[in-house]
């Protein structure tokens, strides 16, 4: 026969918080368990895959913190804005006086570069301006935590962070950096050219052959570096980047795709009856744009991009070195400004020069 208790209101209300205990500390002790087991199946990896000390791993994991701040920041990406929004934050004359001035700093440097690798002066200026004004804002965060808080605790982005984490502990073994004193962007992004530790080690040079590959401190291995890393991913000496078209929105909505991936030509573009802006590529100083344009070959792979202005939308079609241009940032946002703030910089950088050669007569 089954003995039926009678609790008090009050007693039944400590009953019920006495059952509900162990099950929260159960919880709390699972979730703890199961970072602890992705934190060793990464030593593990470092161990077995790169062949990294267990040891150093394990001292240098214990070293980072969760960063709420970091997953704060990567829900609010500055490419999620519109373009008429995006593009006041980096074409500003602040900017394009402080990239005329590292030119005239470093137009040797930029010389040498652009001589070894193809990469336009104004090109590498544009994006060391972009990326960290020059060397004033390299990031605030701790590299370290950073990539750990991506890696551990944003499951949307874990496993690219958790790789970038990895490269991270490899680089600063081979250039005896303190990955716990490494200061970066909320991604992890380092230096000059605010590479990622995987983009570092790949990309970056010694461009003054001092032993050392400084992308945090020396704007001469992050000219030399970002060129290389350019010229690695298929930028084109001497090409075109992207020219202003004319086109209906009618025209335009059967070759507008999210996907930065170049899938028609410019053959059937110009099918469409979409066509060169001559006025606007003026503007943009494009060097004899209507021959340029004539000699894009019928087959060329090119990609329609559409920008959106208050009233209405920019359209552009980019070429291979417009492409060139995402695989440094994944954003036809950040390679418009870039491409933009660059034809800003050339026009600069042509007086500068013509000056320089009036002065050595």
């Amino acid at each position: 026969m089954a003995i039926l208790i009678s609790f008090k209101p009050s007693l039944r209300l400590v009953v019920n918080a006495l059952l509900v205990i162990p099950f929260t500390v159960i919880t709390t002790v699972s979730s703890a368990e199961t970072t602890t087991d992705k934190e060793a199946a990464f030593i593990e990896n470092m161990v077995n895959e790169h062949k990294f000390n267990r040891e150093t791993a394990q001292q240098v994991l214990n070293r980072a913190e969760k960063d709420q701040a970091v997953i704060d920041a990567i829900k609010r990406p500055w490419e999620a804005k519109p373009w008429h929004q995006y593009y006041p934050i980096f074409l500003t004359e602040k900017r394009l006086e402080k990239g005329l001035a590292f030119y005239q700093t470093h137009r040797t440097t930029l010389a040498r570069a652009e001589e070894k690798y193809g990469v336009p002066a104004e090109m590498i200026v544009a994006i060391l301006g972009i990326e960290s004004f020059y060397g004033t804002y390299k990031g605030t965060y701790s590299a370290l935590n950073a990539l750990y808080t991506l890696g551990f605790h944003y499951p949307p982005r874990a496993s690219f962070f958790k790789k970038e984490l990895a490269q991270l502990l490899m680089l600063a073994n081979e250039e005896q950096f303190d990955a716990s004193a490494l200061k970066s962007s909320y991604a992890g992004a380092l230096g000059w050219g605010q590479f990622i530790p995987s983009s570092y080690r790949h990309y970056a040079v010694d461009f003054d052959n001092d032993g050392v590959r400084d992308l945090l401190n020396n704007p001469v291995d992050a000219i030399g570096s970002i060129a290389n890393y350019f010229k690695r991913n298929g930028w084109q000496r001497g090409e075109a980047v992207a020219f202003p078209v004319n086109a209906t929105s009618k025209q335009a909505k059967p070759w507008l795709r999210k996907s930065l991936k170049y899938r028609e030509t410019f053959g059937q573009l110009q099918q469409a009856g979409i066509n060169l802006n001559v006025e606007t590529a003026q503007h943009y100083a494009i060097d004899s744009p209507d021959a340029q344009w004539q000699n894009i070959g019928q087959k060329s792979s090119v990609k329609l991009l559409d920008f959106a202005q208050p009233d209405g939308k920019d359209y552009w079609l980019g070429l291979k070195n417009f492409y060139v241009i995402t695989r440094y940032n994944h954003s036809k946002l950040y390679a418009m400004v870039a491409f933009q703030f660059s034809r800003q910089l050339a026009m600069g950088i042509k007086t500068i020069d013509e000056k320089a050669q009036e002065n050595a007569i």
